[in-house]
Protein backbone atom coordinates (compact mmCIF):
# COMPACT_ATOMS: atom_id res chain seq x y z
CA UNK A 1 0.00 0.00 0.00
CA UNK A 2 2.56 1.96 0.80
CA UNK A 3 4.44 1.59 -2.31
CA UNK A 4 1.24 2.80 -4.38
CA UNK A 5 1.14 5.59 -2.45
CA UNK A 6 4.57 6.36 -3.29
CA UNK A 7 4.66 5.36 -7.28
CA UNK A 8 1.88 8.01 -7.54
CA UNK A 9 3.14 10.90 -6.00
CA UNK A 10 6.35 10.39 -5.52
CA UNK A 11 7.50 13.42 -8.14
CA UNK A 12 5.04 15.79 -6.41
CA UNK A 13 5.88 15.31 -2.85
CA UNK A 14 8.37 16.33 -0.96
CA UNK A 15 9.45 13.02 0.76
CA UNK A 16 11.95 11.11 -1.11
CA UNK A 17 10.73 8.69 -3.18
CA UNK A 18 13.82 6.52 -2.66
CA UNK A 19 14.09 7.11 0.84
CA UNK A 20 10.79 5.59 1.62
CA UNK A 21 11.56 2.66 -1.28
CA UNK A 22 14.26 1.61 1.16
CA UNK A 23 12.30 1.88 4.14
CA UNK A 24 9.46 0.13 2.78
CA UNK A 25 11.52 -2.76 1.26
CA UNK A 26 13.05 -3.19 5.36
CA UNK A 27 9.28 -3.63 6.04
CA UNK A 28 8.26 -6.08 4.01
CA UNK A 29 12.28 -8.40 4.06
CA UNK A 30 11.43 -7.83 8.27
CA UNK A 31 8.62 -9.27 7.62
CA UNK A 32 9.66 -12.07 5.56
CA UNK A 33 12.69 -13.04 8.11
CA UNK A 34 9.65 -13.52 10.45
CA UNK A 35 7.75 -15.60 8.54
CA UNK A 36 10.75 -18.13 7.92
CA UNK A 37 12.19 -18.01 11.39
CA UNK A 38 8.63 -18.78 12.40
CA UNK A 39 8.35 -21.71 10.28
CA UNK A 40 11.99 -22.80 11.18
CA UNK A 41 11.49 -22.63 14.44
CA UNK A 42 8.19 -25.01 14.75
CA UNK A 43 10.57 -26.98 12.45
CA UNK A 44 13.26 -27.57 14.80
CA UNK A 45 11.88 -27.47 18.29
CA UNK A 46 8.73 -28.49 20.69
CA UNK A 47 6.05 -26.27 20.37
CA UNK A 48 6.39 -24.74 23.71
CA UNK A 49 9.92 -23.51 22.80
CA UNK A 50 8.92 -22.10 19.29
CA UNK A 51 6.46 -20.28 20.84
CA UNK A 52 8.93 -18.95 23.40
CA UNK A 53 11.28 -18.10 20.84
CA UNK A 54 8.52 -16.65 18.34
CA UNK A 55 7.48 -13.90 20.84
CA UNK A 56 10.88 -12.84 21.69
CA UNK A 57 12.02 -12.42 18.23
CA UNK A 58 8.78 -10.69 17.15
CA UNK A 59 9.23 -8.39 20.47
CA UNK A 60 12.22 -6.72 19.38
CA UNK A 61 11.46 -7.15 15.39
CA UNK A 62 8.73 -4.86 16.67
CA UNK A 63 11.08 -2.58 18.61
CA UNK A 64 13.35 -2.43 15.86
CA UNK A 65 10.48 -1.79 13.00
CA UNK A 66 8.96 1.16 15.18
CA UNK A 67 12.05 3.36 14.84
CA UNK A 68 11.88 4.05 10.93
CA UNK A 69 8.02 4.11 11.38
CA UNK A 70 8.02 6.38 14.14
CA UNK A 71 10.08 8.88 11.49
CA UNK A 72 7.37 8.09 8.11
CA UNK A 73 4.75 9.25 10.34
CA UNK A 74 6.27 12.52 11.63
CA UNK A 75 6.93 13.56 7.86
CA UNK A 76 3.78 12.53 6.49
CA UNK A 77 2.26 14.28 9.50
CA UNK A 78 4.24 17.58 8.07
CA UNK A 79 2.85 17.15 4.33
CA UNK A 80 -0.88 16.39 6.24
CA UNK A 81 -0.79 19.72 7.91
CA UNK A 82 0.73 21.54 4.68
CA UNK A 83 -3.30 22.01 3.39
CA UNK A 84 -1.17 21.82 -0.37
CA UNK A 85 -1.58 19.31 -3.06
CA UNK A 86 0.47 16.54 -1.34
CA UNK A 87 -1.38 16.96 2.01
CA UNK A 88 -3.75 13.64 0.91
CA UNK A 89 -0.85 11.74 -0.24
CA UNK A 90 0.65 12.32 3.19
CA UNK A 91 -2.31 11.05 4.92
CA UNK A 92 -2.54 7.95 3.21
CA UNK A 93 0.71 7.24 3.79
CA UNK A 94 0.39 8.26 7.30
CA UNK A 95 -2.31 6.59 8.26
CA UNK A 96 -1.49 3.28 6.98
CA UNK A 97 1.98 3.65 8.73
CA UNK A 98 0.32 4.43 12.00
CA UNK A 99 -1.90 1.16 11.35
CA UNK A 100 1.01 -0.65 10.46
CA UNK A 101 2.98 1.04 13.75
CA UNK A 102 -0.41 -0.25 16.25
CA UNK A 103 -0.15 -3.77 15.14
CA UNK A 104 3.29 -3.96 16.08
CA UNK A 105 2.47 -2.56 19.72
CA UNK A 106 -0.02 -5.48 19.70
CA UNK A 107 2.51 -7.34 18.97
CA UNK A 108 4.96 -6.41 21.79
CA UNK A 109 2.07 -6.55 24.34
CA UNK A 110 1.08 -10.13 23.15
CA UNK A 111 4.64 -11.08 24.08
CA UNK A 112 4.93 -9.14 27.17
CA UNK A 113 1.93 -11.38 28.46
CA UNK A 114 3.00 -14.59 26.89
CA UNK A 115 6.34 -13.77 28.55
CA UNK A 116 4.59 -12.65 31.64
CA UNK A 117 2.50 -15.81 32.24
CA UNK A 118 5.59 -17.89 31.39
CA UNK A 119 8.09 -16.36 33.93
CA UNK A 120 5.85 -16.26 36.75
CA UNK A 121 4.18 -20.02 36.01
CA UNK A 122 0.70 -18.27 37.66
CA UNK A 123 -2.35 -19.22 35.93
CA UNK A 124 -3.15 -16.60 33.41
CA UNK A 125 -6.56 -14.64 31.91
CA UNK A 126 -7.34 -12.68 29.38
CA UNK A 127 -10.56 -10.38 29.24
CA UNK A 128 -10.07 -8.12 25.99
CA UNK A 129 -13.84 -6.62 26.52
CA UNK A 130 -16.18 -5.05 23.74
CA UNK A 131 -16.80 -1.63 23.95
CA UNK A 132 -20.94 -0.25 23.62
CA UNK A 133 -19.41 0.14 19.89
CA UNK A 134 -19.18 -3.16 19.31
CA UNK A 135 -22.21 -4.43 20.90
CA UNK A 136 -24.68 -1.97 19.65
CA UNK A 137 -22.73 -1.48 16.46
CA UNK A 138 -26.04 0.46 14.43
CA UNK A 139 -25.87 3.07 16.38
CA UNK A 140 -21.80 3.24 16.33
CA UNK A 141 -20.63 1.47 13.28
CA UNK A 142 -17.21 0.36 14.08
CA UNK A 143 -14.47 -2.46 13.07
CA UNK A 144 -16.11 -6.31 13.77
CA UNK A 145 -14.10 -6.00 17.59
CA UNK A 146 -15.42 -9.74 17.94
CA UNK A 147 -13.02 -10.57 15.30
CA UNK A 148 -10.35 -8.63 15.90
CA UNK A 149 -10.74 -9.98 20.12
CA UNK A 150 -10.54 -13.58 18.66
CA UNK A 151 -7.55 -12.83 16.98
CA UNK A 152 -6.05 -11.11 20.03
CA UNK A 153 -6.73 -14.44 21.92
CA UNK A 154 -5.61 -16.49 18.97
CA UNK A 155 -1.68 -14.64 19.98
CA UNK A 156 -1.80 -15.80 23.10
CA UNK A 157 0.10 -19.14 24.99
CA UNK A 158 -2.10 -22.15 24.89
CA UNK A 159 -1.96 -22.08 28.58
CA UNK A 160 -3.09 -18.95 28.99
CA UNK A 161 -7.16 -19.03 29.37
CA UNK A 162 -8.75 -16.39 27.30
CA UNK A 163 -12.27 -15.27 29.07
CA UNK A 164 -15.25 -14.58 26.65
CA UNK A 165 -16.78 -11.41 27.43
CA UNK A 166 -18.46 -10.51 24.42
CA UNK A 167 -20.93 -13.25 24.43
CA UNK A 168 -21.44 -12.57 28.56
CA UNK A 169 -22.32 -8.67 27.31
CA UNK A 170 -24.32 -9.40 23.39
CA UNK A 171 -26.72 -12.09 25.27
CA UNK A 172 -27.74 -8.93 27.37
CA UNK A 173 -27.63 -6.26 25.04
CA UNK A 174 -30.89 -5.11 25.82
CA UNK A 175 -30.25 -4.64 29.65
CA UNK A 176 -28.50 -1.71 30.93
CA UNK A 177 -25.14 -2.79 30.10
CA UNK A 178 -23.12 0.11 28.76
CA UNK A 179 -23.79 3.84 30.37
CA UNK A 180 -25.10 6.27 27.80
CA UNK A 181 -22.98 8.99 28.64
CA UNK A 182 -19.64 7.34 29.49
CA UNK A 183 -17.31 4.59 27.46
CA UNK A 184 -17.38 2.55 30.82
CA UNK A 185 -20.02 -0.55 31.02
CA UNK A 186 -22.23 -0.66 33.92
CA UNK A 187 -22.24 -1.87 36.89
CA UNK A 188 -25.09 -4.40 35.54
CA UNK A 189 -22.42 -5.00 32.01
CA UNK A 190 -19.73 -5.95 35.07
CA UNK A 191 -22.01 -8.36 36.70
CA UNK A 192 -23.24 -10.42 33.43
CA UNK A 193 -19.56 -10.58 32.63
CA UNK A 194 -18.81 -11.72 35.90
CA UNK A 195 -21.22 -14.28 36.19
CA UNK A 196 -20.64 -15.64 32.66
CA UNK A 197 -16.91 -16.17 33.28
CA UNK A 198 -15.86 -16.97 36.55
CA UNK A 199 -16.49 -20.57 36.13
CA UNK A 200 -13.36 -20.75 34.08
CA UNK A 201 -11.63 -18.74 36.72
CA UNK A 202 -12.57 -21.79 39.01
CA UNK A 203 -15.40 -20.22 40.86
CA UNK A 204 -19.30 -20.01 41.40
CA UNK A 205 -20.42 -16.99 40.78
CA UNK A 206 -22.56 -15.27 43.66
CA UNK A 207 -26.02 -14.89 41.92
CA UNK A 208 -27.38 -11.36 41.63
CA UNK A 209 -30.44 -12.19 43.71
CA UNK A 210 -27.72 -11.62 46.69
CA UNK A 211 -26.68 -8.49 46.17
CA UNK A 212 -28.46 -5.54 47.04
CA UNK A 213 -28.39 -2.46 44.80
CA UNK A 214 -27.54 0.59 45.89
CA UNK A 215 -28.55 3.75 42.78
CA UNK A 216 -25.65 5.61 43.92
CA UNK A 217 -26.11 8.48 41.44
CA UNK A 218 -28.85 9.38 38.62
CA UNK A 219 -27.01 12.68 37.59
CA UNK A 220 -23.77 10.67 36.43
CA UNK A 221 -22.85 12.20 33.17
CA UNK A 222 -19.22 10.53 31.89
CA UNK A 223 -16.72 10.91 29.06
CA UNK A 224 -18.89 11.07 26.16
CA UNK A 225 -20.15 13.70 27.62
CA UNK A 226 -17.62 15.70 28.36
CA UNK A 227 -16.26 15.54 24.60
CA UNK A 228 -19.79 16.60 23.49
CA UNK A 229 -21.44 18.66 26.20
CA UNK A 230 -25.16 17.58 24.51
CA UNK A 231 -27.60 17.79 26.88
CA UNK A 232 -30.57 15.97 25.12
CA UNK A 233 -29.33 12.33 26.71
CA UNK A 234 -30.87 11.27 30.15
CA UNK A 235 -27.83 11.33 32.36
CA UNK A 236 -26.81 7.89 33.93
CA UNK A 237 -27.89 5.54 37.02
CA UNK A 238 -25.00 4.23 39.16
CA UNK A 239 -25.15 1.75 40.83
CA UNK A 240 -23.29 -0.06 43.71
CA UNK A 241 -23.56 -3.67 44.36
CA UNK A 242 -23.53 -5.05 48.18
CA UNK A 243 -22.66 -9.16 48.22
CA UNK A 244 -25.40 -10.43 50.99
CA UNK A 245 -22.75 -13.56 51.52
CA UNK A 246 -20.73 -11.75 54.26
CA UNK A 247 -17.31 -11.61 52.58
CA UNK A 248 -16.56 -7.83 52.73
CA UNK A 249 -13.44 -5.92 52.05
CA UNK A 250 -11.68 -5.02 54.60
CA UNK A 251 -8.68 -2.71 53.54
CA UNK A 252 -7.69 -0.67 50.11
CA UNK A 253 -3.96 0.23 50.05
CA UNK A 254 -3.41 2.61 47.40
CA UNK A 255 0.44 3.50 46.29
CA UNK A 256 0.73 6.70 44.26
CA UNK A 257 3.95 5.92 43.99
CA UNK A 258 4.80 9.02 46.40
CA UNK A 259 3.25 7.63 49.53
CA UNK A 260 0.95 4.74 50.09
CA UNK A 261 -2.27 5.47 52.02
CA UNK A 262 -4.69 2.86 53.78
CA UNK A 263 -8.57 3.23 53.47
CA UNK A 264 -11.18 0.82 54.93
CA UNK A 265 -13.22 0.60 52.22
CA UNK A 266 -13.67 0.55 48.36
CA UNK A 267 -16.29 2.71 47.46
CA UNK A 268 -14.90 6.75 47.20
CA UNK A 269 -18.22 8.55 47.97
CA UNK A 270 -16.88 11.58 47.61
CA UNK A 271 -16.69 11.66 44.01
CA UNK A 272 -20.00 10.94 43.55
CA UNK A 273 -20.35 15.08 44.55
CA UNK A 274 -18.38 15.45 41.75
CA UNK A 275 -17.92 14.90 38.15
CA UNK A 276 -15.66 11.86 38.06
CA UNK A 277 -18.35 9.99 39.27
CA UNK A 278 -17.02 6.39 38.43
CA UNK A 279 -14.13 7.19 40.28
CA UNK A 280 -16.17 5.87 43.55
CA UNK A 281 -15.16 2.53 42.04
CA UNK A 282 -11.49 2.31 43.81
CA UNK A 283 -10.97 6.58 43.46
CA UNK A 284 -8.69 7.58 40.59
CA UNK A 285 -6.39 5.32 38.65
CA UNK A 286 -3.25 4.69 40.90
CA UNK A 287 0.31 2.46 39.79
CA UNK A 288 -1.03 0.12 42.41
CA UNK A 289 -4.13 -0.72 44.35
CA UNK A 290 -4.25 -4.00 47.10
CA UNK A 291 -7.73 -4.77 48.14
CA UNK A 292 -7.68 -7.03 51.28
CA UNK A 293 -11.27 -9.11 52.42
CA UNK A 294 -12.03 -11.00 55.04
CA UNK A 295 -12.35 -14.60 53.02
CA UNK A 296 -10.34 -17.11 54.81
CA UNK A 297 -8.44 -18.57 50.98
CA UNK A 298 -5.46 -18.76 50.01
CA UNK A 299 -6.32 -17.93 46.63
CA UNK A 300 -4.56 -14.59 45.79
CA UNK A 301 -5.15 -12.59 42.58
CA UNK A 302 -3.15 -10.39 40.11
CA UNK A 303 -4.74 -7.82 38.30
CA UNK A 304 -2.88 -5.96 35.45
CA UNK A 305 -5.73 -3.97 34.22
CA UNK A 306 -7.51 -0.64 32.69
CA UNK A 307 -9.85 1.27 34.26
CA UNK A 308 -13.22 -1.23 33.01
CA UNK A 309 -11.61 -3.53 35.93
CA UNK A 310 -12.55 -0.64 38.56
CA UNK A 311 -16.01 -1.50 39.01
CA UNK A 312 -15.58 -5.17 38.07
CA UNK A 313 -13.28 -5.80 41.11
CA UNK A 314 -15.64 -6.01 43.72
CA UNK A 315 -17.15 -9.16 42.28
CA UNK A 316 -13.92 -11.16 42.26
CA UNK A 317 -13.81 -9.99 45.68
CA UNK A 318 -16.31 -12.63 46.77
CA UNK A 319 -13.34 -15.07 45.68
CA UNK A 320 -9.85 -14.32 46.80
CA UNK A 321 -8.54 -13.33 50.17
CA UNK A 322 -6.29 -10.38 48.41
CA UNK A 323 -6.35 -8.49 44.71
CA UNK A 324 -3.88 -6.93 43.67
CA UNK A 325 -3.92 -4.22 40.35
CA UNK A 326 -1.59 -2.66 38.51
CA UNK A 327 -2.07 0.18 35.91
CA UNK A 328 1.03 -0.13 34.08
CA UNK A 329 0.13 3.43 32.86
CA UNK A 330 1.43 4.82 35.64
CA UNK A 331 4.08 2.61 36.05
CA UNK A 332 7.71 2.82 34.95
CA UNK A 333 10.02 0.49 36.95
CA UNK A 334 10.22 -3.14 36.59
CA UNK A 335 6.99 -4.95 38.26
CA UNK A 336 9.79 -7.22 40.08
CA UNK A 337 10.60 -3.88 42.45
CA UNK A 338 6.87 -3.20 42.88
CA UNK A 339 5.49 -6.65 43.90
CA UNK A 340 6.55 -10.92 44.43
CA UNK A 341 4.58 -12.67 41.97
CA UNK A 342 4.94 -15.52 44.25
CA UNK A 343 2.42 -14.32 46.76
CA UNK A 344 0.00 -14.80 43.95
CA UNK A 345 -2.08 -17.96 42.35
CA UNK A 346 -3.67 -16.07 39.69
CA UNK A 347 -3.24 -12.96 37.28
CA UNK A 348 -5.98 -11.34 35.09
CA UNK A 349 -5.16 -9.15 32.44
CA UNK A 350 -8.53 -6.64 31.71
CA UNK A 351 -8.94 -4.39 28.91
CA UNK A 352 -11.37 -2.72 27.10
CA UNK A 353 -11.17 -3.18 23.57
CA UNK A 354 -10.52 0.26 22.57
CA UNK A 355 -7.28 0.76 25.22
CA UNK A 356 -6.03 -2.95 24.31
CA UNK A 357 -5.99 -1.68 20.94
CA UNK A 358 -3.89 1.66 21.36
CA UNK A 359 -2.05 0.69 24.65
CA UNK A 360 2.04 0.71 24.38
CA UNK A 361 2.09 0.10 28.08
CA UNK A 362 1.99 -3.52 28.53
CA UNK A 363 4.91 -3.53 26.89
CA UNK A 364 6.79 -2.67 30.36
CA UNK A 365 6.32 -5.93 31.41
CA UNK A 366 9.27 -6.72 29.88
CA UNK A 367 11.42 -4.61 31.46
Amino acid sequence: YLIVCVKRNAENTGISGMSIYIIVFMLIFAAAMIMFYISTCRSRMAAENALSVKDEFLKNMSYELKRPLSKIISRTDILRSSGGEDSSTGAEIGDAAKELSQMLDNLISMSAINNFSKDTGLQTFVMVVPTSAAIYPSKYPNIDQKKEISDIYSKLSEDIIALDAFTALNSEKDEYIFYRTDHHWTTLGAYYTYASTVYDMGFTPILWDNYNIEHASSDFRGTFYSKTLYDGIEPDILDIYYSSSGIEIESVEVKTGKETKTFDSYYFREYLDKKDKYSVFGGQNQPVVTVKTNLKTDDKLLVIKDSYANSYIPFLCQHYSEITMLDMRYIDTSYNEIIDTDEYTQVLFLYNFSTFAQDKNIGKLDF
